[in-house]
């Protein structure tokens, strides 16, 4: 376990906070510690509950919150939609295009721009509540954090700019900045005690000090990472451009354990459980791992290659691949349980909350399936 740098109260607080559960899926890969479960059992069958024209490709994943749907698209626009019926409720124009997930926190919605600005949204409306210009692009979602040190919430995102910048989520206004040497392109992971990790295009694994963003230790990774970290008891995981998935202690800095099987890189992120790893790569296929040890269990191949990050419904997997289809198979063994052809290539991550199973696609869609 990582040691409490920052008090007893802190540690409860987060704590209580990591242990509660919801409905929603309101962030990428759904929580601030990026393990990609849901709470919901997959369907038996794809069932087409509606499909929203965005008329632009939808490379990043939506976000699910107080039964509406967020994301934006290669136009640069925000869209929220009502997650029954599909129905478009608001939008907001940015600069650039948009792959960063949303994060809905506290009615706000937090969302990175190609143009380089950070946005705050008013969920309900839309309303430009401020914006925060970082010096690149932003392909990562946001994550977020009590201020350790008092009141308020702090917003942590990544930038092409080579730096983690940490905002006041209620003003915009910048708490502190954290430089590496290459692109930052995921989201950073959040430990119950408080400590931030990422990985980036600088090869290394970055693992900082909430209160002050000041580094507490470097994993060497040996390729860039694109993807985002996730962690569980205390343990982090990730793959890289080098071909690999690693296991690694944030604490100590020991890999615990790498696993590589052809020589095709790691964009997707890993969703987690108890005793199993699933993700995506560019060797068309998605892997299952034992969690402890890094040793295959099964593989189930596509198409195309698996950029898109799985996300486990109870016994089933769903995952988007290139070939342009989305997946369900069995978490037991692999097998497929269904596979719906959208027709164009699948690179976001299926959002997954309230009964719905929601996909954008390169063909610029948005899917959602479930009654």
């Amino acid at each position: 376990m990582i040691k409490i740098k920052t008090g007893a109260v802190m540690a409860l607080g987060l704590l209580a906070f990591f242990n509660a559960r919801a409905a929603d899926w309101p962030m990428h890969r759904g929580g601030p510690q990026l393990q990609g479960v849901a709470e919901m059992n997959a369907p038996a069958k794809a069932e087409l509950a509606w499909t929203f024209t965005a008329g632009k490709p939808v490379k990043g994943s939506a976000a699910i919150a107080q039964k509406r749907v967020y994301f934006g698209d290669d136009a640069g626009i925000v869209h929220a939609l009502d997650l029954l019926t599909g129905k478009e409720l608001w939008t907001f124009k940015t600069e650039s295009s948009i792959e960063a997930t949303p994060l809905i926190f506290e009615g706000v919605v937090f969302i990175g721009s190609s143009d380089a600005n950070l946005y705050a949204l008013d969920a309900a409306t839309g309303t430009l509540k401020w914006k925060y210009t970082t010096g690149d692009k932003i392909l990562g979602g946001a994550n977020h954090a009590k201020n350790p040190s008092g009141e308020g919430e702090w917003i942590l995102v990544g930038s092409y700019d080579a730096s983690l910048h940490c905002v006041d989520a209620a003003t915009g206004k910048v708490i502190w900045t954290h430089a590496t040497d290459n692109f930052i392109n995921g989201t950073p992971a959040l430990f119950s005690t408080g400590e931030i990790v990422f990985g980036g295009c600088d090869a290394a694994i970055h693992v900082l000090q909430l209160k002050d963003g000041s580094e507490l230790r470097q994993i060497d990774s040996q390729a860039y990472i694109a993807s985002s970290v996730a962690i569980i008891d205390g343990i982090g995981y990730v793959g890289n451009y080098g071909n690999v998935v690693q296991a690694f202690n944030p604490t100590s800095g020991e890999i615990v354990w790498k696993y590589r099987d052809r020589n095709f890189p790691y964009y997707s992120s890993a969703a987690l459980t108890k005793d199993r790893l699933l993700i995506g790569a560019r060797d068309k296929q998605l892997h299952c791992l034992d969690r402890a040890t890094g040793k295959d269990i099964w593989k189930f191949a596509t198409r195309g290659p698996v950029d898109s990050s799985p996300v486990i419904c109870g016994d089933a997997v769903i995952v988007g691949s290139e070939d342009g289809r989305l997946y369900c198979v069995n978490l037991a063994d692999g097998k497929e349980r269904w596979a719906y052809e959208i027709g164009a290539p699948v690179t976001s991550s299926p959002a997954v909350a309230d009964g719905r199973i929601v996909v954008g696609s390169d063909d610029g869609n948005v899917y959602c399936f479930g009654k």
